[in-house]
């Protein structure tokens, strides 16, 4: 995994993304991918280039380690995410709600 942070000109951190990967990634053919597994902007600075350039960052590393595919996700609810994907030159493949139960403590 890695981690890349973007820095405002004052040098005070602005955002962040974490790339690792993955055994296997909806709408993806290869195997293993590169994940953004947390993507991050301060929101006085969105839109302004540093999330672009921190997914770069990102994509890059996956390059460098051989694979020919990144994959990422985003909460049903993020719109800011989905239309900073899309911009980002990532497509859409699926949506998906996930649910969780807790079990009885074991005896």
């Amino acid at each position: 995994a890695a981690v890349f942070i973007a820095v405002r000109p004052d040098g005070s951190a602005c955002g962040y993304v974490e790339a690792g990967a993955r055994s296997i990634a909806d709408g993806c053919s290869t195997s293993p991918v590169g994940y953004v597994e947390a993507w991050y902007v301060d929101p006085d600075v969105r839109r302004e280039g540093y999330g672009r350039a921190l997914l770069e960052a990102a994509e890059a590393w996956a390059v460098e380690q051989g694979y020919r595919e990144m994959a990422s996700d985003a909460l049903l609810e993020n719109e800011v995410s989905h239309q900073a994907h899309k911009r980002s030159g990532y497509v859409e493949v699926d949506r998906v709600i996930t649910y969780r139960k807790s079990l009885p403590e074991r005896r």
